[in-house]
């Protein structure tokens, strides 16, 4: 093997024996876009294997909100994201199924044929003639407001994430940010909750309007009450179980704010992590990737990005949107992939099954 260029980050690999693995296209990420671009990729007869760092399929999906409904994927008035990601792997699963899994990927050989050699963290490495990045936030985590002591209190009554709503049943919750994560989850326990307080510093929402009319709408009936505009202050509990969440206005107006629960919602902090150090064009300010806009390919040849991690002019971040960018790319990725073919287009009510 005739290795032209090599592009490395820090990560200091174990000393586990190698393990190699060759393949058409190497899929990272295993949330609904890159499940979706799973199976285009077996549609039009090219193997695939999906690398994720998470220990399941689904990304944020599963990981963050899998009894969340989502409201804005065609053919369905709403549905959970567990289901999504269920369904997208069913469907992917007729042509490929090899999912590594509990691994990032690290290290990138450029070949003199054109090809790719991936390295991991558990010390594999993937040859691939093509590369599709569905790696959505990257590395993700919660950002955690500035309140002393609230260490103390994560994962036993304060919470970045709602995995079950019945967790949640009969308690009085603090709901802080005026995204869409925070409306929907307001919106989505008030069934359950005894109450639900939302706290947020502006008097306008930063969430989709015909979610944030509902959650008004719920307000009129109690179950919800809006504290606006106030923002987090500090905690009162003991032994990591929450009593009271103090809130202030910017003019030093103070709330005390019975609760069991806070669940802070301010959007999460992210991290390309190795791709930073691949030779892309990066874009700092939504920490993602730049691509051609008609090709989806970032800076490297063969290589392409889509959903939250690619970047262009006017780029909308919806699922859907991740979709359409996973079909385009990986048709562009058979072209590389098989560059003395001649492509058919082909739709899949015309396959065989």
């Amino acid at each position: 093997m005739i290795v032209m260029k090599i592009y490395k980050n820090t990560t200091k690999e174990n000393n586990k024996s190698m393990k190699e693995y060759t393949t058409d296209v190497l899929i990272v990420g295993a949330g609904p876009v890159g499940l979706f671009a799973n199976y285009q990729a077996g549609f039009l007869g090219m193997k695939t294997i999906v690398v994720d760092a998470l220990d399941e399929i689904g990304g944020q999906l599963s990981a963050l909100y899998p009894y969340k409904y989502i409201y804005d994927i065609p053919g369905f008035t709403k549905i959970l994201a567990k289901d999504l990601v269920s369904n997208l792997y069913e469907q992917a699963s007729q042509f490929n199924k090899e999912y590594l899994l509990k691994r990032h990927i690290t290290n990138l050989v450029s070949n003199e044929d054109g090809s790719y050699s991936v390295h991991s963290s558990l010390n594999d490495v993937i040859h691939c003639k093509a590369i599709v990045l569905a790696a959505g936030a990257g590395a993700f985590g919660p950002n955690v407001p500035p309140i002393e002591g609230i260490e103390s209190y994560h994962n036993k009554s304060v919470f970045y994430f709602v995995k079950n709503p019945d967790d949640f049943k009969d308690k009085t919750i603090v709901i802080a940010g005026g995204g869409d994560s925070a409306v929907d989850w307001a919106i989505g326990l008030s069934s359950v909750a005894k109450k639900i307080y939302v706290i947020h510093r502006r008097n306008q929402f930063r969430a989709a309007q015909s979610t944030v009319d509902q959650m008004y709408d719920l307000a009129k009936t109690g179950n919800i009450e809006l504290v606006i505009p106030y923002q987090l202050d500090r905690l009162i509990g003991n032994n990591g179980m929450l009593e009271s969440v103090v809130v202030k206005t910017l003019s030093g107006e103070e709330k005390i704010i019975e609760a069991n629960c806070l669940l802070p919602l301010f959007g999460l902090s992210r991290s390309l992590g190795a791709l930073e150090k691949w030779g892309f064009t990066i874009n700092k300010m939504h920490s993602s990737i730049d691509v051609s806009p008609n090709t989806l390919e970032t800076k490297l040849k063969g290589i392409y990005a889509v959903g939250d991690v690619a970047s262009y002019e006017h780029k909308i971040k919806l699922i859907t949107v991740g979709f359409a960018e996973s079909a385009s790319a990986v048709h562009m990725a058979w072209k590389y992939v098989f560059p003395n073919k001649v492509f058919h287009f082909v739709h899949s009510t015309s396959s065989k099954e």
